[in-house]
C-alpha cells in the first residue's frame, strides 16, 4: 500500500525523530481513507516470502509463530488459509487459548477459504492479483501527527530537536509496517480489531477513491482474523475464543 500518508519503518520507541502533535479528526481521516488505495501492487499472486518455510512446529518460541510463511502461486483464500491463519494454530493449541472444538472451527474455516468461497476482487485501483500492505495496520500503528513534523520525520528519521508545533490539518502516520502481498481489504479490516477512531469515514472515502468489491463489509471480520489469531499464539488469553468465534461466523 502507498498513500499520501506517511509510513514510517521500525518501532514507535525508535531513537530517531517523532511526528509532533496534532489531533485527529473526519476530515483528517477522510484524506487518509483517499489516500490509502492508491497501490504498490504485488506482482503474481498474494505471495512474497522463500518456498522452504516452514510453519513453528514448537511453540517454545513463540515468536517463530509471526515469520512470514510464503508458497508458490496460490489463490487469496488458499494464501490466507496456508499463510495467515493455520500456522498460528499449533502455538495457540500449546497455551491453552484455543481448544480441540476450537481448533477444528478454524481448520473447516480454512477449508472454506481454499475453496473460493471468500475470494473477491481487489478494490478498483489494485490491477493486479495481490495488493502491497502494511500488514499490521491496528489502531496503534496509526499516529496522527501535524503534516510538517511528519514530512521532517520521514526525510529526517534520526534527526533531533524540538518538536514542531500542532498542525490544524493532521495526517496520518504509519508505522511497523509488517508489509507482504495480499488483499487490500485486510488493511482496512485490521482497523478495526482494537477499535480506530473514524473508521467508517476512512471506509467511506476508501470506497469513494476505489470501489470495493461487493460484499467487502461482510468479509471484515473473515481479514480480522490473522492479527486475531497472531495474538492468541503470543499472548493467549480471551484472544483465542475471540478468535474462534470470529471464524465461527464464516462456517
Amino acid at each position: 500500500m502507498q498513500s499520501g500518508s506517511v509510513v514510517q519503518p521500525g518501532h514507535e520507541q525508535s531513537s530517531g525523530m517523532q511526528p509532533g502533535p496534532a489531533r485527529s479528526g473526519g476530515e483528517a481521516s477522510e484524506l487518509h481513507g483517499r489516500r490509502v488505495p492508491q497501490p504498490v501492487p504485488g506482482s503474481g499472486a498474494a505471495v512474497v516470502c522463500p518456498a522452504e518455510w516452514e510453519p513453528p512446529s514448537s511453540p517454545a518460541d513463540p515468536e517463530q509463530a509471526v515469520t512470514a510463511p510464503a508458497l508458490p502461486r496460490r489463490t487469496w483464500g488458499e494464501f490466507y488459509a496456508d499463510d495467515r491463519l493455520l500456522p498460528y494454530l499449533p502455538a495457540a493449541r500449546a497455551n491453552g487459548s484455543i481448544g480441540t472444538q476450537g481448533a477444528a472451527v478454524i481448520e473447516k474455516l480454512a477449508e472454506r477459504l481454499r475453496s473460493g468461497a471468500f475470494d473477491a476482487p481487489q478494490p478498483a485501483l489494485v490491477h493486479t492479483d495481490a495488493a502491497l500492505l502494511h500488514g499490521d495496520l491496528w489502531s496503534g500503528n496509526v499516529f496522527w501527527a501535524s503534516a510538517r513534523s511528519a514530512r521532517q520525520a520521514a526525510v529526517m528519521p534520526t534527526a533531533w530537536g524540538p518538536e514542531p508545533p500542532a498542525d490544524p490539518d493532521p495526517v496520518a502516520v504509519l508505522i511497523d509496517p509488517a508489509s507482504h502481498g495480499g488483499h487490500a481489504e485486510s488493511d482496512l479490516a485490521q482497523l478495526t480489531v482494537f477499535g480506530a477512531p473514524f473508521a467508517e469515514r476512512i471506509y467511506a472515502a476508501y470506497h469513494e477513491a476505489s470501489p470495493l468489491a461487493d460484499g467487502w463489509r461482510e468479509r471484515i471480520g473473515l481479514h480480522r482474523l490473522h492479527i486475531l489469531i497472531v495474538h492468541a499464539a503470543l499472548f493467549g488469553g480471551s484472544y483465542g475464543a475471540q478468535t474462534v468465534e470470529e471464524a465461527r461466523g464464516y462456517l
